[in-house]
C-alpha cells in the first residue's frame, strides 16, 4: 500500500514539474515577460483597492463599511490558513529554490523567495477576495463580477510563469480561496446583503 501511494505521489510530482516547465519555459514571449510580473505585484493594485473602498462607502454607506470589514477578514483568513497552517506544516521547496530542480527554472523576477511553496498565498488570497467580491456583487453587477475571478486567474498563472510556484501550488490555493471567499460572501449576504427582498440593490442600510 505504501509503495502504491509513494508511486502515485511521485507521478503527481513528475506531472507537476512537467507542467511547470511547459508554462515557465514553453510559453515564453516578450508580452508575458513584461505583463505577468506587473500583474503579480500587489503594490500595483493599491489604487484598485482604494477605489473599491471609496465606491462601497459612497454608494452603500454602513453596508459598504461592513463589506470592507468582511473583505479584510476574508483576506486575513486565507493568509493565515495559507501561511501558518499549511505552509508551516507542508515544507515544499519553491521551484526556483529547489536544489534538485532550479536548473530547469527560468526566473523572470529579480529574486526567489525562501518561503515554502505549497500552497500559493497569491492564489488563496486573490481568489478568496475575488470569490467574495463575486458572491456579494453578482446581484447588481451581473457578469461583471466575473472580472474579479479572471483577474485572480491571471495573477496565479503569473506565479507559475515567473518561476516561483508549481501549478499544483496555485491550484490548491485557488480551490481554498474560492471556498473561503464564497463562504464569507454568503455569510455577508445573509447578514447584510446589498439586495433587498425584491432583488433590487440597496444603497444604504
Amino acid at each position: 500500500m505504501f509503495f502504491i501511494l509513494s508511486s502515485f505521489w511521485q507521478k503527481l510530482k513528475d506531472f507537476d514539474q512537467w507542467l511547470f516547465i511547459k508554462i515557465n519555459s514553453g510559453l515564453v514571449n516578450p508580452f508575458f515577460d513584461a505583463f505577468l510580473p506587473f500583474m503579480r505585484n500587489s503594490d500595483h493594485w493599491i489604487p484598485l483597492y482604494l477605489f473599491l473602498i471609496a465606491f462601497m462607502l459612497i454608494n452603500f454607506k454602513e453596508k459598504g463599511a461592513k463589506w470592507i470589514l468582511f473583505c479584510v477578514l476574508t483576506f486575513a483568513m486565507t493568509d493565515m490558513v495559507g501561511t501558518f497552517i499549511l505552509k508551516n506544516n507542508i515544507d515544499r521547496w519553491r521551484p526556483c529554490a529547489d536544489p534538485d530542480f532550479y536548473s530547469h527554472v527560468r526566473l523572470v523576477i529579480s529574486r526567489c523567495s525562501g518561503a515554502s511553496s505549497f500552497p500559493s498565498n497569491h492564489a488563496i488570497n486573490h481568489f478568496g477576495m475575488a470569490a467574495f467580491f463575486f458572491a456579494t456583487t453578482k446581484h447588481f453587477l451581473r457578469n461583471w463580477g466575473i472580472a474579479g475571478l479572471v483577474w485572480a486567474a491571471i495573477i496565479v498563472f503569473a506565479q507559475v510563469y515567473v518561476g516561483v510556484h508549481y501549478p499544483f501550488d496555485v491550484i490548491a490555493g485557488t480551490v481554498l480561496g474560492l471556498f473561503f471567499g464564497t463562504v464569507m460572501g454568503r455569510l455577508y449576504n445573509k447578514q447584510f446583503g446589498f439586495v433587498n427582498f425584491d432583488n433590487q440593490p440597496t444603497r444604504s442600510s
